[in-house]
């Protein structure tokens, strides 16, 4: 520390006292800028549609699931049309390695590129998620484009926890260090497992940190497990989700019964979303 300046106030910029308030009430100050590259009319700048899958906790735990699995991959591959799949984590129940090579491998059937988030059950201890990195690398903090959207795949986990969560210093330090390589006027998609979704249970107690690091950009959508139920919520003209599980042996906590995924179609006028059951 340089000594001069060790009694001198800390100059905080815009930035760091907006960050210290909610989404909520940023949108309240009328100070969330968010669709900066929108259109009056509340489009996105125009792009050619496309479809995309999003499933999330599979909860892998047995041969059996394995084969619920292949079912469910066979359904996806009827969506001739998408052109991704998304993975919100709890990839497996207990964080086996032969686990994540089996879904892995399921996966592989669709044909798709298979971007995957990290659950707090692919832990197989509270700082052991290596069979996780090892069967999916490079899949904790990490970015991708797709016909001009930008989409931010966000590690969200706090080890085994499931509840009375926050977002780690690693990943809020990764999203500060790659924002200024994206463009604020792309329609932007965020994924995680826990979900960010105000008021939504499990919810990471500073949710509203990782959000507020997008006020400037055109963000779009939010799709989050962890949560096994249909939740939606709306931050301007962003649409954050959880859906109900697709796994074999565990169920919903709205105490609906239907399992299976998000048919998603991007497009100027934003996501929209299609539940597909697999009965």
């Amino acid at each position: 520390m340089n000594k001069t300046n060790s009694h001198r106030p800390k100059q905080l910029s815009r930035r760091d006292m907006l960050r210290g308030l909610s989404a909520g009430s940023l949108l309240g100050l009328g100070l969330w800028p968010g669709c900066a590259s929108v259109s009056a009319e509340g489009k996105t700048a125009a792009t050619k549609p496309f479809q995309f899958i999003e499933v999330n906790d599979t909860h892998y735990m047995s041969p059996e699931c394995g084969e619920w699995l292949q079912k469910v991959v066979k359904k996806m591959t009827t969506h001739n049309k998408a052109e991704f799949c998304l993975h919100l984590g709890d990839i497996t129940d207990n964080a086996e390695r032969e686990h994540f090579a089996a879904v892995r491998d399921i996966f592989k059937n669709l044909q798709l590129p298979f971007y995957c988030q990290i659950g707090n059950h692919d832990y197989a201890a509270q700082k052991d998620r290596k069979s996780y990195e090892e069967i999916f690398p490079k899949r904790l903090n990490y970015w991708f484009e797709h016909r001009g959207w930008q989409f931010l795949g966000l590690d969200t986990t706090q080890g085994t926890d499931y509840q009375n969560t926050v977002i780690g210093d690693a990943t809020l330090g990764w999203v500060d260090d790659s924002l200024p390589k994206l463009e604020k006027a792309k329609p932007t998609v965020l994924f995680t497992h826990f979900p960010l979704g105000e008021g939504v249970t499990y919810r990471p107690a500073n949710a509203d940190a990782l959000l507020n690091r997008f006020r400037d950009f055109n963000l779009q959508a939010a799709f989050s497990g962890h949560f096994h139920g249909y939740t939606e919520r709306t931050l301007l003209k962003a649409i954050l989700t959880t859906n109900k599980c697709c796994a074999l042996k565990r169920g919903n906590h709205d105490n609906t019964k239907e399992k299976g995924y998000f048919l998603c179609t991007a497009s100027d006028s934003g996501v929209k979303r299609e539940f597909v059951e697999v009965s």
